[in-house]
């Protein structure tokens, strides 16, 4: 998956059956000796009404009353729908803005925390987004604490990228929107196609990335690697083709979260997992996000 999150989602998917909750299974059912003769009738699945139970309706008015009432509903069910991901995903995203806006305009007041910010703001966001992974339970303070932490380094990061480049953060959140529409799009009318097999060699290749830039994080910071970049200088042709693909696996990730969105809702799963999945979603825009600032920083850079 693009993220344990959504690894743990699907997984739950697999094992859980949400899709036939309230269903009778194909070809389950009982006969009924009393009724229908040889092949019986099946009897009723769980949440179906069967005249012939008992306390059923005491008159034709009662049973008419049943069968006009509106059929239960994902809402009425409790049920995950499209509206409530989107919900939470505007709530989280909408705290993030206003916390990365906050520590922008902080930033540019007082430069020498940034810094601070964008450390602070790396090792709380790990730390707390394996929690949320990881975790039995979905725990809706956390996943807002998450977002706003994660404001914190967005704006601790923007802020050192403008001070150095100019330009180059509206520039990255431009291209952020554009790839974010162009891929939703893409997935939505069946352009770019996310398969099990897409799923595991992705998988493979963010895990391996991931071990990269963490590596490459120690090395720029603790040792101070060309000039706090890491293994690869700054502009460099291996530098700008590693940041290509790390954009190329952000981009498409996002449409494997779409997919794995749309199986959650088509699935029935739980109402709760909405906030689960907004922040799953928010996970990948802003590691799109962080990708395009330092490839255009680098592009930039070389002019």
């Amino acid at each position: 998956m693009s993220n344990p999150v959504f690894n743990r989602v699907d997984e739950n998917i697999r094992q859980g059956g949400y899709a036939t909750f309230g269903q009778p299974e194909r070809g389950q059912g009982y006969a009924n000796p009393g009724h229908g003769g040889v092949g019986g009738s099946a009897a009723p699945a769980y949440g179906q009404y069967s005249p012939y139970q008992q306390g059923g309706p005491s008159s034709p008015s009662d049973l008419q009353d049943m069968y006009d009432r509106p059929a239960a509903g994902p809402v009425t069910t409790g049920r995950l729908t499209l509206d409530d991901v989107v919900m939470k995903g505007v709530v989280l995203f909408g705290l993030m803005l206003v916390v990365a806006g906050a520590t922008w305009l902080f930033t540019a007041v007082n430069p020498a925390m940034a810094g601070v910010l964008l450390l602070g703001g790396i090792v709380a966001t790990l730390a707390l987004g394996l929690v949320i992974s990881f975790k039995k339970t979905i725990s809706v303070p956390l996943i807002v604490a998450y977002a706003a932490i994660e404001g914190v380094l967005v704006g601790a990061i923007s802020q050192v990228y403008a001070v150095r480049f100019e330009g180059v953060v509206p520039t990255a959140i431009v291209a952020t929107l554009s790839v974010f529409v162009a891929m939703f799009a893409g997935w939505k009318f069946g352009i770019v196609k996310v398969t099990s097999r897409s799923r595991r060699m992705f998988s493979l290749a963010i895990v391996g990335y991931l071990i990269f830039a963490l590596v490459n994080l120690g090395a720029a910071m603790i040792f101070g690697m060309n000039s706090g970049w890491g293994f690869f200088a700054f502009g460099s042709p291996m530098s700008i083709g590693v940041s290509l693909f790390a954009v190329g696996l952000a981009s498409y990730s996002l449409a494997m979260d779409f997919d794995s969105i749309d199986n959650a809702v088509r699935a029935g799963m739980p109402q709760k997992y909405s906030w689960l999945l907004a922040h799953g979603l928010l996970v990948t825009v802003v590691w799109l996000y962080l990708e395009m600032l330092r490839l255009i920083a680098q592009l930039t850079g070389r002019d």
